[in-house]
């Protein structure tokens, strides 16, 4: 489909078409209008219509539409399932569509975490090749383009039900793909559903349920996300965005199951965190808590003097008031064995009435291994 006009803008649209396939049908159309709007009856589609060039006003009747966005219609329920919190998976009934080539799993990867919005060609390019891609970029790209589409049609060949076709699911938009999930199922959409239940029953004090929910939302983590691909420049912030989703999740779990009394049951997991994250704050002072409260009052203050000596080393930086605190509290323990104040805070943990879906101030990370 052709046309003129800039996106967002108002006034008149022209727009033709050569021969499109729309559910196995071969269609022509063409047009003009203004305005903006969008009218839907099923599989059919009568009235308005948008896209990502100005809008446009309109009255037809069709079966399907690729219009400005790809094909559109009622969803029969079939989608494509996605998993990236470990190694890449991705499936369209049942059936992987994942390459095993380096170059276009990257393609799909990008799409997976950007599904249903469409992903530009200069951003694909810069994943694949950095600011300096070759001159056959863009047909380079159109091959990977094709080569997931094959996997796609594979995928859907058995279901003689599903008119979808790879474009169906695949689809090119005006400056770029979109990858249509379909309401398929993402490990990450769960995750972050049940870490924000988590966040929720620690703001109202659930500690029993906010343990549970956080508990179920990080067992979806199998490795570090997206660990058999290829990162570039954008995959990169993706990977780091979500690995501190999950470090702010464990975090409140954590701080969940001391409030839960299990503090021996944290020690071996604390033990491991906190060489893995040197400069972690909130993650030094539960494992200093976990370790007051076993009878390792020496433990904890050594512990304490560890990340200080890391942090000014590193980063010319004193600990935070609210650890120096807790340090304070556990010096300062009575002869029963409890601090003397018996409430301190792990710095940077939410308790209870506390706001925000995650913990503020998670610590300065820097994880080493």
């Amino acid at each position: 489909m052709s046309g003129f006009g800039g996106p967002g803008s108002g006034g008149v649209e022209v727009w033709w078409s050569g021969a499109w396939r729309c559910r196995g049908l071969v269609v022509w159309e063409f047009g003009a209008g203004a305005g903006s709007g969008l009218c839907g009856l099923g599989g059919f589609r009568v009235g308005l219509g948008w896209g990502l060039g100005p809008g446009f006003l309109g009255a037809w009747v069709f079966l399907g539409s690729e219009g400005f966005g790809g094909p559109q219609w009622t969803d029969r329920g079939d989608g494509v399932d996605t998993d990236i919190l470990g190694t890449l998976a991705v499936r369209e009934k049942g059936i992987s569509i994942a390459p095993t080539a380096p170059k276009p799993r990257q393609v799909l990867a990008l799409l997976v975490v950007q599904a249903d919005q469409m992903v530009p060609v200069g951003m694909l390019s810069e994943e694949l090749w950095g600011g300096r891609p070759p001159r056959s970029a863009r047909p380079t790209l159109q091959t990977y383009i094709l080569q997931l589409r094959e996997l796609i049609t594979a995928a859907l060949e058995p279901d003689a039900a599903d008119v979808r076709t790879a474009k169906d699911v695949l689809l090119t938009v005006p400056g770029g793909y979109l990858l249509k999930s379909g309401g398929g199922g993402s490990d990450v959409r769960e995750f972050e559903r049940l870490a924000g239940l988590g966040y929720r029953a620690m703001d109202a004090a659930d500690f029993p349920e906010a343990a549970r929910q956080l508990r179920a939302a990080l067992a979806l983590w199998s490795g570090p996300p997206l660990a058999d691909v290829q990162a570039g420049m954008h995959l990169a912030t993706q990977v780091k965005r979500l690995e501190e989703s999950r470090l702010c999740a464990l975090d409140q779990r954590i701080e969940a199951d001391l409030r839960l009394g299990r503090h021996r049951e944290l020690l071996a997991e604390l033990t491991v965190l906190v060489s893995r994250y040197p400069t972690h704050e909130s993650l030094c002072g539960q494992y200093m808590l976990a370790l007051y409260r076993s009878g390792r009052r020496g433990e904890a203050l050594d512990a304490y003097q560890r990340l200080r000596a890391t942090l000014v080393r590193s980063l010319g930086l004193e600990p935070s008031a609210a650890l120096s605190k807790l340090q304070r509290s556990i010096l300062m323990a009575r002869p029963d064995g409890s601090p003397a104040t018996a409430t301190a805070t792990v710095p940077g943990s939410a308790g209870p009435g506390s706001t925000g879906s995650g913990p503020a101030g998670t610590g300065r990370l820097a994880p080493v291994g």
